[in-house]
């Protein structure tokens, strides 16, 4: 039966580890104890590039292991990751009454995605202590998710047998799920125009500044369409207020349901900072960067008919629907292996006032253990 003083435990105790991307040494060492205490097969050898820990010495392999299945059914894998946003360091919760686990409010809590990793390490618990039959289980506990999933992509994808996932690492009630998810394109534009006196020579200079506005002007964002959202996030430059700005660079993102979509759009904002600078005498350098892929798992895909069958279980309402969050899953869907993203008990997450209900989290674990102890193939 799943515990939840147990939880709590684990939960409180995974808070305590500072843990923002590319500093989760120490608590990836923890949990890939737990899970060899619990009997998992560690296969997180070999399983990370050495290139990511070479750039990010302070971070941890990706954490892969696999419980030997006692029944029948596929191999299945269970994900979360180890990573939170900043600020992350130093947290403290508080934990009221009715069972709800806030950060003390100069930090965030770090549920995302801790609420991942303590319902699968509960779930798993209570197989080993009742001895419940299910088939061979792998988990997946990935460093640096947060950063557009950057510790996944050093991981070798080849190594897992299962063809069927669930990424703890969703907001929103307890039998929430998102079987499709965007691809993300950012983009960069330095605009260089040419630098003069404000006041003495405003003619001889070529303004960086206004050739960006003219195309931040003319391109449409926000959400453009019911699959697509465009974005321009920083723009920088300028030296002095009496200086004809000479560089000015501006940042964004692009993210669609379809991916061939992402790539055009974001290609056609770069084309118009090129062609506008060439226009006034200027040049643009220009570059876009693909950071996951978008995917779509069909609704009678085996991993989304046991996420239902399993709330149906668990007499919990179950929701499908898409996220423009990426994910983890969208590495696994990319890699061929059929994942969904569920919802783990975090709310506000990503915000100082982040939070999780005990109740959703207890729910999380029994949902997370159905799923991991069903013989539907």
């Amino acid at each position: 039966m799943v515990s939840k003083n147990r939880m709590i435990n684990l939960f409180t105790e995974l808070v305590r580890y500072d843990s923002e991307s590319f500093g989760e040494r120490k608590i990836g060492k923890y949990v890939e104890e737990r899970l060899q205490a619990l009997g998992l097969e560690l296969l997180t050898k070999d399983g990370t590039d050495p290139a990511f820990l070479e750039a990010h010495p302070d971070s941890y392999p990706n954490v892969h292991a696999r419980l030997k299945g006692t029944g029948s059914g596929k191999p299945v894998l269970f994900s979360a990751h180890l990573d939170t946003v900043s600020p992350g360091k130093g947290k403290q919760f508080t934990m009221t009454d009715d069972g709800i686990i806030r950060s003390a409010g100069d930090t965030v809590l770090g549920a995302d995605d801790i609420s991942g990793i303590v319902s699968i390490i509960e779930a798993l618990t209570v197989i080993r202590e009742e001895n419940l039959k299910h088939p061979d289980i792998e988990v997946l506990i990935t460093a640096a998710e947060e950063p557009f999933c950057e510790g996944s992509r050093y991981f070798r994808f080849d190594r897992i047998r299962a063809e069927t996932g669930y990424v703890l690492d969703l907001t929103g009630p307890v039998g929430t799920a998102a079987a499709g998810a965007p691809s993300i394109v950012t983009f960069r534009a330095e605009i260089l125009g040419r630098a003069a006196h404000a006041g003495f020579a405003p003619e001889t200079g070529i303004n960086a500044l206004e050739i960006a506005v003219k195309t931040l002007g003319s391109v449409r964002t926000g959400r453009v369409d019911e699959y697509t959202t465009v974005n321009f996030g920083t723009i920088t430059g300028g030296t002095a207020d009496n200086i004809v700005p000479e560089r000015v660079r501006i940042t964004g993102e692009v993210r669609s349901m379809i991916h061939g979509e992402a790539e055009r759009i974001a290609d056609r904002i770069l084309e118009r900072f090129a062609r506008d600078a060439g226009e006034a005498g200027g040049d643009a350098l220009c570059n876009r960067t693909e950071h996951i892929r978008a995917y779509q798992v069909a609704e009678d895909d085996p991993a989304v008919l046991r996420f239902r069958e399993a709330c149906r279980e668990e007499n919990i309402p179950c929701s499908v629907t898409g996220t423009m969050g990426g994910s983890d899953a969208n590495r696994l869907n990319e890699a061929g292996i059929r994942t969904i993203v569920i919802a783990c008990g975090m709310e506000n997450v990503h915000s100082t006032g982040e939070f999780c209900r005990l109740s959703e989290l207890a729910r999380s674990a029994r949902l997370t253990l159905r799923l991991m102890t069903m013989e539907r193939e």
